[in-house]
C-alpha cells in the first residue's frame, strides 16, 4: 500500500490542513507521497520535509507568525501604489517566500525531503500545468502559490507560473498517476458546499470559478481505479463570511478552522476504523 496526502488550493482555508494532520498521525497515518497545489504546496513542503506529528506544531505557529500576517497584511495604499508600478499585483511575494522557506524547514531541494513532494503550477507560456518534483523547492512552491492578481507570475527558468489551483486544484489524479493507492485528499472545504445559480455580478465570477475549480476533481474522484482507495477528509464546514471578497486574507479564523477539521476528521477517521474492523470481523 503507498499512501499519498493530497493538499488542495484555497488560501486561508488552508489552515484545515493543519487539523486533518493532526487527525492523521494521531491515527497512525503518514505519507509515502505528497501532493499539494497552492497553500497545498506550502503546507506540503512542511509534511514532505518532516513527516510526523511535529509538523502539526509547527505548521500552527507559522499560521499565527508575523510571518503570515505579512503575506496579505499589506496596507490598501501599499497595495495601490505597487500595482502601480508593477500593473499586475498588489502584493509584495517575498513575505510569502519567506514563509516557505520556514515551512520548509531548511530543505532548499526536493531531494532534501524525507518523502516525495509534487507541486502543481500553471505555465503561462505553454498554458498547461506543470509539476514539479526535483530541483530548487523555495521557488516552485512559490510558483504554485502565486494568485493572479495579487502576486507576480513565478520565473522558473524560461518560464513564468501562476498559481497551480487556476489548473488542477485538488490534484488527486496526479498522486494516483504517481502511485498512491490509499489517496487522502486534505481539501478545503469548498467542494462540500452547494453552489446556486448566480444572483449579482460577484455571484457569477464566485460560481463560475468554483465550477472550474471543482469539476476536474470530482471527475477524477469517479474515475479512480479499482484497488485505489480515496478518502475525502471533511472540514466541518464553512466559517460566516467565507463568501466574502477578502475571505482569502482573513486570519483570525486560523484556530477555528484547525480545531473544527481536526474533529471532524478524527471522527471520520474513526468510522473508516470501525468499519474497516467489523468487516474483518464477519
Amino acid at each position: 500500500m503507498t499512501i499519498g496526502f493530497v493538499l488542495g488550493g484555497g488560501g486561508v482555508r488552508g489552515a484545515v490542513h493543519v487539523g486533518m494532520l493532526q487527525a492523521l498521525f494521531e491515527a497512525d497515518i503518514r505519507p509515502d507521497l505528497v501532493v499539494g497545489t497552492s497553500i497545498g504546496a506550502i503546507t506540503g513542503a512542511a509534511v514532505a520535509a518532516d513527516p510526523t506529528s511535529s509538523v502539526v506544531d509547527r505548521l500552527t505557529a507559522a499560521w499565527s507568525s508575523p510571518a503570515a500576517a505579512r503575506v496579505y497584511g499589506q496596507p490598501w495604499y501599499q497595495q495601490l501604489r505597487r500595482f502601480a508600478r508593477s500593473r499586475i499585483n498588489l502584493y509584495d511575494p517575498a513575505p510569502l517566500r519567506a514563509l516557505i522557506t520556514e515551512a520548509a524547514d531548511g530543505r532548499e531541494t526536493f531531494a532534501e525531503l524525507a518523502v516525495p513532494l509534487v507541486v502543481s503550477a500553471a505555465c503561462i507560456e505553454t498554458a498547461s500545468e506543470e509539476w514539479f518534483d526535483t530541483g530548487p523547492l523555495i521557488q516552485a512552491v512559490l510558483a504554485s502559490a502565486s494568485v493572479p492578481g495579487a502576486l507576480p507570475p513565478t520565473p522558473v527558468g524560461d518560464r513564468h507560473y501562476l498559481d497551480g489551483g487556476l489548473v488542477n486544484s485538488i490534484p488527486l489524479g496526479e498522486a494516483i498517476r504517481r502511485g498512491a493507492t490509499t489517496v487522502y485528499v486534505l481539501q478545503v472545504g469548498r467542494i462540500e458546499e452547494p453552489l446556486t445559480a448566480p444572483h449579482n455580478a460577484a455571484d457569477v465570477a464566485r460560481v463560475a470559478f468554483e465550477i472550474a475549480r471543482r469539476h476536474r476533481f470530482f471527475r477524477e474522484l469517479e474515475n479512480a481505479p479499482e484497488g485505489v482507495t480515496v478518502h475525502v477528509l471533511p472540514t466541518g464546514g464553512a466559517l460566516p463570511g467565507d463568501e466574502k471578497l477578502g475571505a482569502f486574507k482573513r486570519l483570525d479564523t486560523t484556530e477555528h478552522r484547525i480545531e473544527q477539521a481536526y474533529t471532524h476528521t478524527r471522527e471520520y477517521l474513526a468510522r473508516v476504523r470501525a468499519d474497516a474492523e467489523d468487516g474483518g470481523s464477519r
